[in-house]
């Protein structure tokens, strides 16, 4: 009997040891080591590992060219990517077309160099600006970029994922006419409507009709439009670990914009054989790889050589983010903290209960109210026909009152008349 109580003891004492350490929480802490290697290990291999994958793979990127109509934007193109990939305007169908509207148009091309594939997409915005009325000329073109984010978003919330396709545009080049001034209404707002939708890239567009007095000019005065209308254009991010010449050279870059630039891929023969690409005039050629001719090299510098995957980057990282951030919220859908919290399920059922509970209230409080609000309208309707009813019977017998008394009058007149009637024969 003895023993058995002390076993009885026993098990309640680790019972109660069971309980207290399962409420003990637990803290843990994770110490970051230096090593220092003896030798090779391999893991400075990865960079050639994701080099192999990617070139494998091949690269994609979307660009998108706007601006008035006969600024060269199929021409700057094509010289971008040394070949013929925009195909150039037939003027003469244009104006038999006569669009009155602004179009989207699409060109694909897999273009390859030195072993590396680029799918490049080019979207061409022909009407824009061209209308007398530019009212909204901006709203197809903002529908298709964010037409392309909301393919994206359906193709992540699918169940089974394939590759997705990214189709979203990287960047969007804007085409600034030469007029040497300030920037137009419609170009403000443009860039106003979308600078928070794609990576903004503003040119001017045939500088080789300015001198580099008015350009400079020029560029001064966009550059104050911008800042005053607080348009956000594509800057070079600049990294911690960044070398002085990389800095150095994103900061070049960036002095340029608005880069002015001209565009050409035809070649001419300069004194002593060297062929170029430009445009001639019977003063010179205007050489188009030359910088001190035109920002066309910087231009090409950041969009392909140097900041291609950062325009990519800064599109899926911030521009579509926040885009996703925006549509999700206006669907009600919404992420607190809760969701990385552990959560007990009895705990989880009971407040389900409670909120179901709460719910059946609010609905028959709501139920009630209006059955109460609904009886009280049925109560005035009611009331309003009794004083309606009470109104109409009270106009009746005043009515009828006056007729009465109108016959009366009558009879009155009558039995007078005839009184005077039977007098004149008696005297007669």
């Amino acid at each position: 009997m003895i023993k058995r109580r002390k076993l009885i003891e026993s098990q309640k004492k680790q019972g109660t040891k069971t309980t207290e350490t399962a409420t003990i929480t637990t803290t843990t802490t994770t110490e970051i080591l230096h090593p220092k290697l003896h030798g090779y290990v391999g893991f400075s291999n990865l960079p050639n590992q994701v080099h192999r994958k990617s070139v494998k793979s091949g690269f994609q990127f979307t660009c998108m060219v706007a601006g008035e109509s006969g600024l060269g934007k199929s021409t700057l193109i094509n010289t971008l990517f040394n070949t013929r990939l925009h195909p150039g305007k037939n003027y003469t169908l244009e104006l038999e077309k006569e669009p009155k509207t602004v179009q989207i148009r699409s060109i694909s091309a897999n273009i390859e160099e030195n072993g590396v594939k680029l799918k490049l997409t080019v979207v061409d915005t022909p009407g824009f600006g061209d209308f007398i009325n530019n009212n909204q000329s901006w709203k197809p073109i903002l529908d298709e970029i964010e037409g392309r984010f909301d393919m994206h978003l359906e193709q992540e919330a699918r169940v089974h994922r394939s590759r997705i396709m990214d189709n979203r545009i990287h960047a969007c080049i804007y085409f600034i006419a030469p007029t040497g001034h300030s920037l137009k209404p419609l170009d403000i707002e443009f860039m106003r409507r979308l600078h928070t939708r794609v990576n903004l890239i503003p040119v001017i567009a045939k500088s080789d009709t300015m001198t580099d007095e008015e350009i400079m000019d020029f560029k001064h005065r966009i550059l104050n439009d911008i800042e005053y209308h607080q348009i956000q254009i594509y800057q070079a991010p600049i990294y911690e670990y960044d070398d002085v010449e990389t800095v150095a050279e994103n900061r070049e870059i960036m002095s340029k914009i608005p880069f002015a630039v001209v565009g050409s891929i035809k070649e001419f023969s300069l004194k002593g054989g060297h062929r170029v690409r430009g445009r001639m005039y019977p003063w010179g050629v205007i050489e188009v790889d030359n910088e001190d001719h035109c920002d066309f090299v910087k231009l090409r510098q950041m969009l392909i050589r140097t900041h291609m995957e950062e325009l990519k980057e800064q599109t899926n990282d911030v521009i579509y983010e926040n885009y996703r951030t925006e549509k999700l919220s206006a669907m009600g859908i919404q992420q607190d903290a809760s969701v990385f919290k552990e959560v007990d399920p009895v705990e989880r059922m009971e407040q389900k209960r409670i909120s179901h509970e709460q719910k059946l209230s609010k609905l028959e409080s709501e139920m009630n109210a209006i059955l109460h609000a609904k009886a009280q309208d049925k109560e005035k309707k009611l009331k309003q026909s009794e004083q309606e009813l009470y109104n109409r019977h009270k106009e009746m017998k005043a009515a009828l009152d006056k007729q009465l008394a109108e016959l009366e009058e009558k009879k009155r007149r009558l039995e007078i008349e005839r009184t005077k009637k039977k007098g004149f024969t008696f005297n007669k």
